[in-house]
């Protein structure tokens, strides 16, 4: 069985990680035979969004508190984890990704990673650790790697044009369907970067598993 680190940026779509995505990617993992290890910054997220009316809210909440949630408490501090303990690495999205992993929904090619983060990523890549990431979560990949990475966030023109500003090479993919960069063992898929369904997050998913099953094989 192999453990696969499942880096969550908060819980809800808005400012954290996607819940459909994150769950449908431990149900993935899951069914492919892999242990999902769940991981996340311990720090402040950027803001609060209330979720019924899409306003921020006057309150502060924690990231890696928010994203145990969805890991029913079996989470771990990512500035704490070694990215040698496990297999692969698998980023599910939610605008989380853009604004508490790193600040790209910002500042854009300007932003900034969370140290822990950046230290995770970058040592995983060396230790050649395939890494999978959805929907927005890509961008923080081209933040990371740079020119180094091939990836896609679907085809909406100014994020693949801030990801090409940071010398990622951006590959438009409609729903459903995935870019593998081989050489960098890096896969992606745009998911609910469009008006997906449930469904097609699920499918989503289970493509990119797949891809990190065959190269964990």
């Amino acid at each position: 069985m192999s453990k696969i680190a499942v880096v969550l940026s908060g819980c809800g779509v808005y400012d954290g990680a996607e819940i459909h995505e994150a769950v449908c990617t431990l149900l993935a993992l899951h069914r492919a035979g892999h242990e999902a290890v769940c991981l996340a910054p311990d720090r402040e997220q950027l803001h609060v969004i209330d979720h019924l009316k899409g306003e921020e809210m006057e309150e502060r909440r924690n990231v890696l508190t928010e994203a145990a949630r969805i890991a029913r408490g079996k989470i771990s501090d990512i500035a704490e984890a070694d990215p040698g303990a496990v297999d692969a690495v698998m980023l599910p999205g939610g605008f989380g990704a853009a604004k508490n992993l790193c600040t790209f929904a910002v500042e854009g090619p300007d932003c900034s990673v969370d140290p822990g983060v950046q230290n995770y990523l970058t040592k995983a890549k060396e230790l050649a650790k395939p890494i999978a990431a959805l929907c927005i979560a890509p961008a923080l990949l081209a933040k990371v790697f740079g020119s180094e990475v091939q990836l896609t966030i679907g085809n909406d023109g100014d994020t693949a044009a801030a990801i090409e500003a940071l010398g990622a090479v951006h590959v438009n993919k409609p729903i459903g369907e995935i870019v593998v960069d081989e050489a960098n063992r890096i896969v992606t898929s745009p998911c609910y970067m469009y008006d997906a369904t449930i469904s097609e997050i699920a499918d989503s998913a289970e493509k990119v598993v797949a891809v990190l099953t065959e190269w964990l094989s």
